[in-house]
C-alpha cells in the first residue's frame, strides 16, 4: 500500500444523502459533491446491513455478483434508488455516509459490494462494529469527514492518518490489503514469541476470559465457531480460493454448520425466481461440511434441527467459552458467561485455517440490574429499555455489555439469552452475563460434564473492576411494556402509548424469541384469552415458530403446541423465517402492520410492512386484541 493518500482527479465521490433524489443525481446525472457543503445532518445514518445487501441479494455468494447489486435495498417511492450496477458504473472511489453505518447484522456482502465495486474509501461519522471489522479485512480505508475535506482540497495524506484510531494489528491488515494478505505475511513468523501483555488491574469478565486465549497481545485460540447456509457457501470458496481445493482447516470437531436461514424460502413468493440460488447454497453448504467434516447440522426431510444460536445453547457452548460464528447474533452465547460474536466470512475462514483469530478487546459498559420484573414484562422490555435510554446516546456502541445484579439472577437462561441476543442492536460488540447457581444447574441438566467442571469454568469480574465505559443501575420494579417503532430497534415507546393501533400480523419466533421460556409466555397469554372465551380475530394472522427441534419437543410434551393449535395460531418448524425475510410471517405489502417478538425491525427486514418489535407477551396480547396492546393481567 502506498504511504499517501490522494483522491483520482477522473474519479468521483458518492454521498449517501437523507435526501435520497440527490443520491440518484450522482448515480445517473453526473452530479458531484463537496463535503464542505455538507454536514453530517445531511448524510444517511445506520445504514443497514439489510439495505446494503438485502437477503436476496446474498443469495449469490460470489462477492462480484453481489456487487451488481449493491444498495438493492434503498428504496425511494418503493423503487430501488440503487438499479443493479449503478454503484459500478458510477466510476466512485469513495462512499460516505453519517453515523453507524453497516449496522444490523454480520453479513460482510454489505462491505464487499463496496469494496468490489471499485471503493477504496470509505468516510462515515462512525461505523458498527462488525461492519468496520468487516472492512478492516478487506483492506477498505476508513476516515472521517474532516479527511475527506482536505482530500477534496486537494491534499495528499499519509495513510497514517487515516489509521491512526485503530489498533497495531488492524492497520497492519489495512496496509496489507486485507486478513488473507496480512496472515500471508505471519507463515514464517512464530507467534510465540511476543510477549503477552498482561493486565495489573482488576479485570472484567470479557478480559478475564481473553487473557487465557491469548497467544500474542491480540492473536487467540478460538474454542468453537459455526455457519450457516447464507454464509458457508461464500466461506468454502474463500478457503478453496486462498489455500486450494485441497485446503485443510484445523480443529474441525469444534466447529458447525446449520441449515436454518433460508429453510422456509419456497413460503416466500417474491423469493421463487432465487430458488436455484438457494438450493446452490444448501449444496455447498454440504460440500463444505463434508469437505471438513465438521459438525452437520442440516434439515432432516426439510425440517431445521434449529436455529444455529439456540442449538448453540442447547448443546455445546460452555461458560469461559470463546465462540466466533457467522452471525451478528453469536453474542446470544453471552448469557452462558462466553465471550462470543459475530464475525464476517473472510474472518471466519481465517479462523478455520488458523484456529486463531484476531481480537480487539473493546472497553465493557456494566448494567446492574436490581429489583424484579412485573408479570406483564420480559427480559424484551430490558433491552428495548437500554436501547431507548443508552444506546440511543451510544453509551453501548462497540462495547462489551455485561449483565450483573438481583435482577438478572431473577431471570431464566432462556431471558438473560435475550438480553445478549441483542446486544448487536446496540451496537455493542457483545454481551456477557454473571454465572449463578441456576445456571450450574442448567448446564448440569444438558451437558455431560460434572458439576465441579461447570463450576471451574465459571467467570466473575473482579470484585474492585471499574467499567470504564460506565456502570448503570437499572430497577426493573420499574419497567412497563416497551415496543420499538418501525424501522428502527432505538425508537421504543410506552405499549400504553401506542395501544389501540390495529394489526394484521402478529409473530413470535426467532434465536431471541423462539426459546422454550418464550413459548412459555405465549402459551400463557394464549390460555388466559381461552379461558375468558376469547378468539384470535379471523383478520389476524398470528404465528409461533420453534427455535429448535428440542423446543418443539418440549411445546408438545407441556401441551402448548395443543393450546396453540386449539387458539388458531399458525405453528412453524424450527427456523429463522420471518425474523430474515425468509418464511411464514413476513408482510406482503406496506400498508399491513405486524407486532413480532424479533430483533430487528429495518425497513424491508421482514417484508414490506410496517414492523414493531416487543415482549412475547405482548404480542400474544395484541394477536387475540387484533392492535397494539400489553398484556396487563
Amino acid at each position: 500500500m502506498t504511504n499517501l493518500i490522494s483522491l483520482d482527479p477522473n474519479k468521483r465521490i458518492l454521498f449517501l444523502t437523507k435526501d435520497l433524489s440527490l443520491i440518484k443525481e450522482q448515480l445517473y446525472n453526473g452530479l458531484n459533491l463537496l463535503m464542505k457543503d455538507l454536514s453530517h445532518k445531511d448524510l444517511l445514518d445506520d445504514i443497514n446491513t439489510d439495505v446494503m445487501t438485502p437477503a436476496w441479494v446474498c443469495f449469490h455468494y460470489d462477492p462480484k455478483e453481489i456487487a451488481k447489486r449493491a444498495y438493492a435495498g434503498l428504496l425511494l417511492h418503493n423503487e430501488r434508488v440503487f438499479v443493479d450496477n449503478a454503484l459500478m458504473n458510477g466510476n466512485f472511489q469513495a462512499i460516505v455516509s453519517g453515523n453507524n453505518k453497516g449496522c444490523g447484522s454480520s453479513r460482510e456482502t454489505a462491505a464487499q459490494c463496496e469494496a468490489f465495486c471499485g471503493i477504496k474509501l470509505v468516510f462515515a461519522q462512525s461505523f458498527a462494529p462488525i461492519h468496520q471489522r468487516n472492512n478492516i479485512n478487506l483492506g477498505q480505508i476508513m476516515g472521517n469527514y474532516d479527511l475527506l475535506i482536505r482530500l477534496q482540497n486537494k491534499e495528499a495524506l499519509s495513510v497514517d492518518e487515516f489509521l491512526a484510531p485503530f489498533d497495531t494489528m488492524s492497520k497492519n491488515i489495512i496496509k496489507s490489503g486485507g486478513l488473507f494478505a496480512y496472515l500471508s505475511t505471519l507463515k514464517n513468523t512464530p507467534l510465540t514469541q511476543e510477549k503477552i501483555k498482561t493486565f495489573n488491574k482488576p479485570l472484567n469478565m470479557a478480559q478475564k476470559i481473553m487473557v487465557k486465549k491469548f497467544i500474542t497481545n491480540q492473536i487467540a485460540k478460538v474454542d468453537k465457531g459455526y455457519s450457516h447456509e447464507f454464509t458457508s457457501a461464500q466461506v468454502h470458496k474463500f478457503l478453496e480460493d486462498e489455500f486450494g481445493k485441497n485446503y485443510i482447516i484445523k480443529n474441525p470437531e469444534n466447529f458447525a454448520a446449520f441449515e436454518d436461514h433460508l429453510i422456509y424460502t419456497d413460503k416466500v413468493a417474491r423469493f421463487s425466481p432465487f430458488s436455484n440460488l438457494i438450493q446452490e447454497l444448501r449444496n455447498k453448504q454440504k460440500e463444505f461440511i463434508n469437505h471438513n467434516k465438521i459438525k452437520d447440522y442440516s434439515a432432516t426431510n426439510n425440517i431445521s434441527p434449529g436455529i444455529c444460536h439456540e442449538v448453540a445453547k442447547e448443546e455445546f457452548i460452555m461458560p469461559s467459552d470463546f465462540i466466533q460464528a457467522t452471525d451478528s447474533h453469536t453474542c446470544m452465547g453471552g448469557a452462558l458467561n462466553a465471550f462470543a460474536y459475530g464475525v464476517g466470512a473472510t474472518e471466519y475462514a481465517s479462523i478455520l485455517a488458523t484456529g486463531l483469530s484476531i481480537v480487539h478487546l473493546p472497553e465493557s459498559v456494566n448494567f446492574n440490574l436490581i429489583g424484579k420484573l412485573k408479570n406483564n414484562c420480559s427480559a424484551k422490555d430490558i433491552i428495548l429499555y437500554i436501547l431507548a435510554n443508552y444506546t440511543k446516546k451510544n453509551l453501548t456502541l462497540n462495547k462489551v455489555m455485561e449483565f450483573s445484579g438481583e435482577g438478572l439472577h431473577f431471570l431464566s437462561i432462556d431471558e438473560r439469552a435475550t438480553l445478549c441476543n441483542m446486544a448487536t442492536e446496540c451496537g455493542a460488540k457483545t454481551a456477557i452475563c454473571e454465572p449463578d447457581d441456576k445456571l450450574v444447574s442448567w448446564l448440569l441438566s444438558r451437558r455431560n460434564k460434572s458439576e465441579e467442571e461447570i463450576r471451574k469454568s465459571l467467570v466473575w469480574p473482579d470484585k474492585h473492576h471499574i467499567y470504564q465505559a460506565g456502570s448503570f443501575e437499572i430497577n426493573l420494579d420499574n419497567l412497563e411494556p416497551l415496543l420499538a417503532l418501525p424501522s428502527d430497534p432505538t425508537n421504543v415507546e410506552y405499549i400504553k402509548n401506542i395501544n389501540g393501533t390495529p394489526i394484521d400480523i402478529a409473530y413470535g419466533g426467532s434465536c431471541t424469541a423462539g426459546k422454550i421460556d418464550d413459548i412459555a409466555m405465549y402459551a400463557k397469554v394464549v390460555k388466559y384469552y381461552l379461558d375468558q372465551g376469547a378468539s384470535i380475530p379471523k383478520n389476524i394472522s398470528f404465528y409461533i415458530q420453534y427455535g429448535s427441534y428440542q423446543v418443539k419437543d418440549q411445546a408438545i410434551n407441556l401441551g402448548f403446541d395443543n393450546l396453540f393449535k386449539q387458539a388458531g395460531v399458525k405453528i412453524i418448524s424450527p427456523g429463522c423465517g420471518a425474523c430474515i425475510g425468509c418464511g411464514p410471517g413476513v408482510s406482503e405489502n406496506k400498508n399491513q402492520v405486524t407486532i413480532s417478538a424479533i430483533n430487528r425491525n429495518f425497513e424491508g427486514r421482514s417484508g414490506p410492512g410496517q414492523l414493531y418489535l416487543a415482549s412475547p407477551l405482548s404480542v400474544a396480547a395484541s394477536a387475540f386484541m387484533g392492535k397494539i396492546t400489553m398484556w396487563d393481567v
